[in-house]
């Protein structure tokens, strides 16, 4: 009988450890959620932190911050005015670039003699975090690498062509990241697929240049410092099968520290934007050189633009250049209300320092957030909005059973909005005064409130609540 009994447990025992090992096994299968192929990765909802967040913060910074010049007056188009392709428009001849760089750094300087120039002494990644909690932004991302191919790491596959080798001497993507997690924020980086100057970055080499160079600089990214936004870029020249960003995608979702966390767009070769990836993104309302989708987009979206014509810092804006704070404000209301984010960029100088104008901007954007958040994050679009116009000052967010009337003018007689059947209580965000609102029929009509100068809770846009409405 004790034989026999033994002979059970020990069954017993087999049997359980097969259990565990099959389950073991069949977790990691089954954890393997996304191929390598788009029909795959295109399944994966973006995260909603990113969803609700609505703000983020670009930040441009590198070896082009040190000539700071783009022309702003000379040219028409959105691309010519941005600093950050400097290098590019040396190696294209572009008149305006040569002369300018001849005039100052003279024939002999090359670009990269300004690595030695880039010396970011006043970088202060707490004092840069503090600023972008008090604007109001919930995510910040950063040029780890622009198509110039200098990094903002110590990137191993950039020896002596990086922050920590040359120039600043500092891990500034590591240092930044470790400053804005501490504030609450979410980080994110952005990466260029392409470098203009990299000689294996050609049609014969592509291959090598994307196993041996891209590929391991983007996971080193990942691994290093756990990004939850990734913006790709420089997606023009391959289709996503020879950059292999599928292959990239596919760990990056099911093995990497970040995979349900983590956030991307929809750069990721020639012929994936507004298609394939994670959010669709415009810039300057452009994708490429056409009219982005904006608010016809049902699938998640972003626009990102500088405050001024450029992303990079270019030292020649004027104010003329620079969008005021209240048209920043707009700005975020036309995106949000249309479903979108805003990712709005600042370029600090050579030196680590923001401009003041940038900052001034940020923290206008922060104080009008602070008193009319709740109808920013965390909304959607209306669907039952009016169709967008020029001529539109009135736009409409909704979280749950509120909707959120945004009115970019004060409004100088009573509000009408169509296609509401019931409302509850209506009140002015900020503001104590007392409203009255009736429903005739599917239109509700709000009775204005008569404030003064002292008595508005904002000097830019202000936002009527309507609660429990239908």
């Amino acid at each position: 009988m004790e034989r026999s009994e033994n002979n059970r447990n020990h069954t017993f025992y087999i049997a359980l450890a097969m259990s565990l090992f099959l389950m073991t096994i069949c977790s990691k299968i089954f954890a393997q959620t996304y191929q390598p192929e788009w029909q795959s990765l295109d399944k994966r909802e973006t995260p909603g932190w990113w969803t609700d967040a609505k703000f983020g913060i670009f930040i441009h910074w590198g070896l082009y911050s040190v000539p700071a010049y783009a022309p702003v007056n000379e040219v028409k188009g959105v691309y010519e005015k941005y600093a950050e392709h400097y290098e590019n428009r040396l190696i294209q001849g572009n008149k305006l670039f040569t002369a300018h760089h001849r005039k100052f750094y003279g024939e002999g300087f090359k670009y990269s003699d300004f690595a030695a120039m880039f010396k970011a002494e006043y970088f202060n990644p707490n004092e840069w975090a503090e600023l972008f909690v008090k604007s109001g932004a919930k995510y910040v991302v950063l040029t780890s690498k622009h198509h110039d191919g200098f990094c903002l790491w110590p990137s191993a596959e950039s020896n002596k062509w990086n922050s920590v080798d040359v120039g600043p001497r500092r891990d500034i993507a590591g240092e930044l990241t470790e400053a804005v997690k501490a504030k609450g924020l979410k980080m994110g980086f952005y990466y260029s697929l392409l470098e203009w100057t990299n000689p294996l970055y050609k049609p014969q080499t592509v291959d090598n240049y994307v196993d041996n160079h891209m590929l391991p600089q983007m996971k080193d990214l990942v691994n290093r410092y756990k990004p939850e936004v990734i913006f790709a870029d420089g997606e023009w020249d391959y289709e996503s099968g020879k950059l292999k960003s599928t292959k990239f995608l596919s760990w990056l979702y099911n093995e990497s520290a970040v995979k349900k966390t983590v956030v991307v767009n929809d750069r990721w070769g020639k012929e994936t934007r507004s298609k394939h990836g994670g959010y669709y993104t415009t810039e300057y309302d452009l994708v490429h050189d056409a009219k982005g989708i904006g608010e016809k987009a049902e699938h998640p979206w972003e626009e990102s633009r500088g405050i001024g014509t450029s992303y990079g810092f270019n030292r020649f804006e004027t104010l003329d250049h620079y969008y005021t704070s209240k048209q920043l404000i707009d700005l975020l209301i036309d995106k949000v209300s249309n479903g979108g984010n805003l990712l709005l960029n600042i370029g600090p100088d050579a030196n680590g320092l923001i401009p003041v104008i940038m900052q001034e901007r940020l923290l206008d954007m922060g104080s009008w957030l602070k008193v009319n958040g709740e109808a920013i994050y965390g909304t959607s679009s209306w669907a039952r909005r009016p169709q967008h116009s020029k001529e539109q000052t009135v736009f409409y967010t909704q979280k749950g059973k509120d909707l959120y009337v945004i009115c970019k003018k004060w409004p100088q007689t009573d509000l009408i909005i169509g296609a509401v059947k019931k409302a509850g209580k209506v009140t002015l965000l900020g503001s104590k005064a007392s409203l009255k609102a009736v429903i005739t029929g599917d239109q509700l009509s709000i009775q204005v409130p008569t404030l003064n100068p002292d008595t508005m809770p904002c000097e830019y846009a202000w936002v009527f609540k309507v609660e429990n409405f239908n």
